[in-house]
């Protein structure tokens, strides 16, 4: 018999909480034994108006008294940048496996959180992009680079993204980085009459950042070369095509002992 495997979720009233809560429940699988809420909206998933179908679920506004009362086995934590640091280092020490895919970690946060996912044997997943195409655009653009370093990244959120590059955008360049020598892109001679038109500079290439109404998730890579340009791009048309890469995380995270940064690492 295969073994229910306890989830929490953080931020179930988000547009991407509201898909994990739905997914989770449909799961014959997984529990859901509690969720995080900022806000006092009520003291049962039940009573939300976005969830009328859902089972028993307690709503609680610390996530310390979640973890005491409920102790699931993970937690999905799909809130705000600001928040998910501390939230996955209390997961971490209660025991409880960290399925994050919010993103906004500094380099000292995920050093940090992987040394101690490490010392004590405990699985963790960070997932700047839960959609397999995109961890599978990020895998070939890496493959490009060896033969073709020139590059820029667009990545185009809706307008209610907080951070800006995205977690993907970053993630995208540090796997070209490894494929590609550092170098300066463009004239070298060039100069912005707009700060910031030649967006992020990250070891010589280029992220843009685009932020409107409408959109979802979607990125492309753009690489240069002699009378030739390659593009890979990846479009996410609605938040259902994350919820594969969540259930495969929540799966994989109770198989770990160690603190894992993307999901092309586990597939």
């Amino acid at each position: 018999m295969t073994h229910m495997i306890t989830v929490a979720i953080a931020g179930p009233r988000g547009r991407m909480g509201q898909e994990a809560v739905h997914t989770v429940i449909s799961r014959e699988d997984f529990q859901l034994v509690g969720v995080l809420d900022h806000k006092e909206i009520a003291e049962n998933l039940q009573q939300y108006p976005q969830f009328p179908d859902t089972y028993d679920v307690p709503v609680f506004m610390d996530l310390q008294t979640l973890f005491n009362e409920v102790k699931p086995d993970v937690i999905i934590d799909l809130t705000t940048p600001e928040a998910v640091y501390e939230h996955t280092k209390l997961a971490l020490k209660h025991g409880v496996r960290p399925v994050i895919g919010t993103t906004g970690f500094t380099d000292e946060q995920l050093q940090e959180l992987t040394d101690y996912a490490k010392q004590h044997g405990i699985g963790a997943i960070i997932a700047p992009n839960f959609a397999v195409g995109a961890v599978l655009m990020m895998k070939f653009a890496a493959m490009a680079a060896q033969y073709m370093p020139d590059v820029e990244i667009i990545e185009l959120h809706h307008d209610q993204k907080l951070d800006a590059p995205s977690g993907t955008a970053i993630k995208t360049a540090q796997l070209i980085q490894e494929n590609r020598p550092s170098h300066k892109q463009g004239h070298l001679d060039e100069k912005e009459t707009i700060p910031g038109a030649r967006g992020a500079d990250f070891d010589g290439m280029r992220i843009h950042s685009v932020r409107l109404p409408g959109l979802v998730a979607h990125q492309e890579v753009l690489f240069g070369g002699e009378g030739q340009m390659l593009t890979i791009r990846h479009d996410s048309y609605n938040r259902a095509s994350f919820m594969s890469g969540v259930k495969l995380c929540v799966e994989k995270v109770m198989t770990l002992d160690h603190l894992v940064y993307g999901l092309e690492n586990i597939l």
